[in-house]
């Protein structure tokens, strides 16, 4: 039992692969997409995307976009995705540093302090 996953930045193509499920760090919460989902389209906050399949799983770093899940298929559009193996330190300051600065114009001072905390958390999940 599988689900069709893709997972695509601006950049390049991530992933494209038959995982067993994917985790996604949503908006409003973690949720695990598997085989038999309800359809559903959520945005995706900063932290760490898991595709689990039988090959093992692959880690990626997430900014932020959006994630559209059917029963079949986990579609992902990423702001920016860097596999986890590809994470730097000095990778991980600059995506501190561009959420900082997207949310600099924002006048939610709680909503921008908590991306910010939320790719603190992902870098601290990672061991940087």
């Amino acid at each position: 039992m599988a689900v069709q996953f893709d997972l695509v930045s601006p950049e390049r193509r991530l992933a494209s692969a038959q995982a067993t499920e994917v985790q996604i760090p949503g908006a409003e919460g973690d949720l695990t997409a598997m085989e038999g989902h309800a359809p559903t389209i959520t945005t995706l906050r900063p932290g760490i995307l898991k595709a689990v399949a039988a090959d093992g799983t692959k880690a990626f770093i997430v900014t932020g976009g959006f994630a559209e899940i059917t029963a079949t298929s986990v579609s992902v559009l990423a702001e920016r995705a860097v596999p986890v193996e590809e994470a730097t330190p000095a990778l991980m300051d600059s995506l501190v540093a561009e959420l900082r600065d997207a949310a600099a114009g924002s006048d939610d001072k709680d909503a921008t302090d908590k991306i910010v905390a939320d790719m603190m958390a992902a870098r601290s999940a990672i061991g940087q």
